[in-house]
């Protein structure tokens, strides 16, 4: 091979090496920001079934009828 020839593929490897980064870091950053939605809604889950353990709906045999019965 000729020494332009080796410089040429030298570069296009080069090329495409820093795309390949730029889209590894977009992913990464994409996980990172997916993880924290995560983190959130778990959160969000857990304060839910909080909510509903602490037996905020009473059993129908303790319920109050409407004041139209």
């Amino acid at each position: 091979m000729q020494e332009d020839e080796i410089d040429t593929r030298l570069t296009d490897i080069e090329i495409t090496l820093a795309h390949q980064q730029k889209a590894v870091d977009e992913l990464s950053e994409m996980v990172i920001r997916q993880g924290k939605i995560l983190d959130y809604l778990q959160k969000q889950m857990e304060m839910l079934l909080a909510t509903t353990e602490q037996d905020v709906v009473k059993p129908l045999s303790e319920e109050t009828p409407p004041p139209h019965y």
